[in-house]
């Protein structure tokens, strides 16, 4: 189930990065520039912080796009101005960025839908910390069967860890046994789960990009290795706290 969890979490912030890697700004200038005026704006917007990439749009290209968009009015005026795209490495800077263009003087206007990028990134945020929670409290709860199965492996056994301190067995060696228990549990536990994640990743994979081909997704390779070897090395982690854990009532004699 954590390991589930894991690939949702992961996916849903993939998601969230591909939504904001298209956030962008729209800057529309004046109509009476001139062709320097325009490239010196141009350069400007390409100096400036966290700019991932600068396109340009003259007056003919967004009379084509128009057009494209309304085929059934035939007939139509240009309003369209010049323009430029801003997209980002990151994101937050969108709104740093508009505040600086607004102040160029060939600036008629820009656009980049304030209250559409702050609900986004809201709900990423969300995504990310609800992840997060989500995931810790999984792991709490595996944490919590593992301890629970090996504590009644030691309560079985509380006379024979009784005798042993009473004869100077030393914590370790009495610990030893099942912290390896623990190990070996977690281990087997994580190479069935590693197992059972590839083959539903690979379905998932295959069956969103056959039907939900625009919806993006981490690719199967490496992100199944690393998330294999990350939740293998968690479970053994978790099963040798487990064992700590169970023992720690049985060590006090």
């Amino acid at each position: 189930i954590l390991g589930v969890f894991t690939i949702i979490v992961a996916n849903l912030d993939h998601f969230a990065e591909n939504l904001e890697g298209q956030v962008q700004i729209s800057i529309y200038l004046k109509d009476d520039l001139t062709t320097d005026q325009v490239m010196s704006v141009g350069r400007r917007l390409k100096a400036l912080p966290d700019v991932k990439e600068l396109s340009f749009t003259n007056k003919d290209q967004a009379m084509e796009k128009l057009k494209e968009r309304m085929k059934d009015q035939p007939g139509i005026l240009n309003p369209l101005p010049i323009s430029y795209e801003l997209t980002f490495t990151n994101p937050e800077a969108v709104k740093k960025t508009a505040a600086i263009v607004a102040e160029y003087p060939e600036v008629e206007s820009s656009h980049y839908g304030q209250e559409i990028i702050e609900q986004l990134f809201q709900i990423t945020a969300v995504v990310r910390w609800g992840g997060i929670a989500l995931i810790i409290l999984l792991t709490f709860a595996t944490l919590f069967i593992i301890s629970n199965t090996i504590r009644l492996t030691v309560f079985a056994r509380r006379k024979e860890i009784g005798i042993m301190k009473y004869v100077g067995a030393t914590n370790w060696f009495i610990r030893w046994p099942f912290l390896l228990e623990g190990l070996f549990l977690g281990f087997i536990g994580g190479v069935i789960a590693d197992l059972a994640l590839l083959q539903f990743y690979e379905f998932i994979t295959v069956t969103i990009h056959r039907t939900l081909a625009f919806l993006p997704m981490v690719g199967m390779y490496p992100f199944m290795y690393q998330m294999g070897g990350v939740l293998l090395l968690l479970s053994m982690v978790i099963g040798a706290i487990g064992s700590t854990i169970s023992l720690k009532r049985y060590m006090k004699v």
